[in-house]
């Protein structure tokens, strides 16, 4: 399923914050003018880990993440994210390191509960609303 918005998400853990979004991107171009942006936009980030999954002219499926010098693997955390819920489109989470070492599986919870988070925002956004039995929307 091809994401159809941008959607974000915050979350803090041990005073570090992670600001997750989900993104459409149809290029590895794309992708890397998403990552500068962030990177802008979240200046005093350490870390801007990412991955997507996308299909190319041909079909072909196109997979790749970054872990951006961080512990723990998040870039592929967040590619397994993308396959587990079978979506098209490019997940990024910046991190603000908060001053306590979370260790590598700290990190690699977090940057999933961040990748999570975001996803699961973007899903209870999408789903349309059910009406009641006898009511209106």
């Amino acid at each position: 399923m091809k994401v159809q918005r941008a959607t974000s998400f915050a979350l803090a853990v041990e005073r570090s914050r992670f600001y997750a979004v989900l993104v459409p991107v149809s290029t590895p171009e794309e992708m890397e003018a998403l990552v500068r942006s962030r990177r802008s936009k979240i200046r005093r980030a350490n870390h801007h880990c990412w991955a997507y999954r996308m299909a190319d002219a041909a079909g072909t499926r196109l997979e790749k993440s970054r872990d951006d010098g961080e512990v723990g693997h998040p870039g592929r955390v967040l590619l397994e994210i993308l396959r587990r819920y079978n979506l098209d489109g490019a997940i990024v989470v910046s991190r603000i390191f908060g001053g306590v070492k979370l260790g590598v599986g700290g990190v690699s919870r977090a940057f999933r509960d961040a990748g999570e988070g975001v996803v699961e925002t973007y899903r209870t956004a999408m789903t349309p609303p059910v009406a009641k039995r006898g009511g209106r929307l």
